[in-house]
């Protein structure tokens, strides 16, 4: 739930930086799909775990060491915020300059997704789409009763 409410306060912040598709999409896809997914899961698991030893080991080692070559990777991250970073000198310019002149719209980020990027934002319609279905398909299935209730009603 607080995931959920998160994506809320997320999309709210990027409705009111008018980056209206990117609020919609996160509130779709973090507050409606990923909720709705993660209780449908819940619903699926046992209420029981059943704990198999031995197996902690390998995995710890292996989360420890996929987390020192995280860690040991942001090392060559450029320095944050720094305007000679690559990402702020390749396209961003040319859209800061252009966009107007180009669009005739004032929002930049409105430009950006509807014209320079639009079959990226229509790959973006399609994956909400899909997720959508995919949650309409979860949730159209009735629960099977679990064995132990079958058991007890015979």
């Amino acid at each position: 739930m607080l995931f959920a409410i998160y994506s809320l306060i997320i999309a709210g912040l990027f409705a009111t930086l008018d980056a209206g598709d990117v609020a919609l999409t996160e509130a779709a896809v973090g507050a409606g799909i990923s909720t709705v997914l993660i209780l449908a899961v819940l619903t699926l698991v046992p209420r029981r775990e059943h704990r198999h030893a031995g197996h902690s080991i390998p995995a710890l080692i292996i989360v420890t060491i996929t987390g020192a070559a995280l860690i040991y990777a942001t090392f060559d991250l450029p320095e944050f915020g720094d305007f000679n970073n690559p990402v702020h000198q390749h396209v961003g310019p040319y859209f800061i300059e252009q966009t107007y002149s180009d669009m005739g719209i004032p929002n930049m980020v409105a430009a950006v997704l509807a014209s320079y990027r639009s079959i990226d934002t229509m790959g973006e319609a399609v994956v909400i789409l899909t997720a959508g279905i995919a949650v309409y398909a979860l949730l159209s299935v009735p629960p099977r009763r679990r064995r132990r209730d079958q058991e007890r009603d015979s």
